[in-house]
């Protein structure tokens, strides 16, 4: 494995989706994403307000300088911010990561932009990264999420009670997912008969 290809965050291209390194002139543009459906007031999510983005950026940017994460900002084929997502709980001697901290303007959720996303990313972290298991979380009551991680081919290994703290305060149970690196070519597969047209997003 390469170890100097988890020192930068790539650029990631398809043709529903453009994922570049996240930088702190995108928090007009993230906020603004967001507030296509006030997406911060959903109870179980940690999406940026207005109030909140240059946080949440800078959260994400002092991660990456630790070397415990890739933040990227989510662009439309036609250039438009429309979210961000992100590697984080690296572990580079596994390897391992997750992947999350994904959220979307409602316009862009349950498109294929979303699948192509995955895809671009999930191929990175094993293809380039050499990773031996991706790890997928989200909110046990976030059904949607959980709805997107299940139509990826992620296999379902349980529920952490009371295992993280939510911006309210509220102890959040974690829906826990992974892929393996034996079943990425499975997986790639389900995810390129998506992208051309098999089934819906």
């Amino acid at each position: 494995m390469d170890r100097d290809c988890w020192q930068a965050v790539p650029t990631l291209v398809g043709r529903h989706v453009r994922l570049e390194p996240l930088q702190a002139k995108h928090a007009d543009a993230l906020a603004a994403a967001a507030g296509d459906g006030e997406l911060w007031r959903l109870w179980y999510t940690s999406v940026p307000s207005p109030d909140t983005v240059h946080d949440y950026i800078g959260k994400a940017l002092a991660d990456q300088a630790a070397g415990t994460a890739m933040p990227f900002v989510v662009k439309d084929a036609a250039g438009a911010v429309v979210g961000s997502t992100r590697f984080f709980m690296i572990d580079r001697d596994v390897p391992r990561l997750e992947l999350g901290y994904t959220w979307y303007a409602r316009r862009a959720q349950r498109t294929a932009l979303n699948t192509e996303a995955k895809r671009l990313l999930l191929g990175h972290a094993f293809e380039v990264l050499g990773c031996a298991v991706v790890e997928l979380r989200t909110h046990v009551f976030n059904h949607s999420s959980r709805r997107a991680i299940e139509r990826l081919g992620a296999h379902f290994d349980g529920i952490l009670r009371r295992n993280m703290r939510m911006p309210d305060g509220d102890l959040r149970d974690t829906a826990v997912y992974s892929i393996l690196d034996s079943e990425w070519p499975t997986v790639r597969k389900h995810l390129d008969f998506k992208l051309a047209g098999g089934m819906t997003p």
